[in-house]
């Protein structure tokens, strides 16, 4: 009789617990932290406060520019999950069910781009960026992250798109369906899980982006929340209760965004196969 218990069992859940309170932890800390002063920050930064003080997470609901720069993220974030999906799936349709001279040289050379790390490239950014006259604009800083999500965008839709039965763009075909018709009639109704893998990782990346709307971005009214947070760090001192209520506040959306679209990102992950 197979035991339901077992040592290999008993190791993995303990592996997932360590990873889960790894996680989860640091975020439940930042969350309490809005409700407690500076003193008890420094004394329990991981315990429960003595006193719920709601007036810190008041501050940051009742600040305009809270809801600016909130607003300023989520434009920034959707607009470029959007492009990326658009630009990265069309792209890997092509590679995945059309046979034209040089593709996989240049598919190739479109997953270059995941051997560079971001900051590399950010002085050359700056250049183009600037030369193009988009400082100091949402574009500025959602052109170049269309542009380094598409690698790892093209990869996993060219993935899922080959397993896409050869036989159903054959019927297709027949009906008298050219490549763009297939594409949106068949390929983007087949695709909502990868779309929706792509769209979770490609907006959390934006959302939470640091660097380059530091490097772009100039004007405080165009400012995104990992920026705004920089509004409670003075030249000597930190105003960290505001700081973890502000960082909480805007982890929500992308929390919600997560969650919502959970059960695709496991099927993107998992699946790849078309029912039949």
């Amino acid at each position: 009789m197979n035991r339901l218990f077992t040592w290999g069992s008993a190791a993995r859940i303990i592996a997932l617990l360590i990873v889960s309170a790894l996680i989860v932890i640091p975020l439940l800390a930042t969350v309490l932290g809005g409700f407690k002063t500076s003193g008890e920050l420094r004394v329990a930064p991981f315990g429960l406060p003595q006193v719920w003080r709601t007036e810190f997470y008041g501050e940051i609901f009742a600040d305009p520019f809270f809801w600016r720069y909130l607003w300023n993220s989520l434009v920034i974030s959707l607009v470029t999950v959007g492009l990326t999906l658009i630009l990265g799936s069309m792209a890997a349709y092509a590679f995945a069910q059309v046979r034209f001279f040089g593709s996989q040289f240049l598919f190739s050379y479109l997953l270059l781009g995941l051997m560079f790390p971001f900051a590399a490239a950010i002085m050359p950014l700056f250049l183009i960026v600037r030369d193009f006259g988009l400082l100091d604009t949402p574009w500025g800083v959602i052109l170049p992250q269309v542009g380094f999500g598409l690698a790892f965008s093209i990869m996993f839709f060219r993935t899922f798109f080959s397993q896409l039965p050869a036989e159903l763009f054959e019927a297709a075909r027949v009906d008298g369906c050219s490549y763009v018709g297939f594409y949106f009639r068949f390929t983007l109704p087949l695709s909502t899980p990868i779309l929706a893998t792509i769209a979770v990782f490609i907006f959390v990346q934006s959302w939470n982006n640091y660097l380059l709307p530091l490097i772009m971005l100039n004007d405080r009214s165009g400012y995104t929340w990992t920026l705004g947070a920089m509004d409670y760090r003075g030249e000597y001192t930190a105003d960290w209760n505001r700081t973890l209520a502000f960082v909480s506040a805007t982890l929500a959306p992308a929390v919600i965004f997560f969650l919502a679209a959970q059960k695709y990102i496991v099927a993107g992950l998992t699946g790849g196969a078309v029912k039949e």
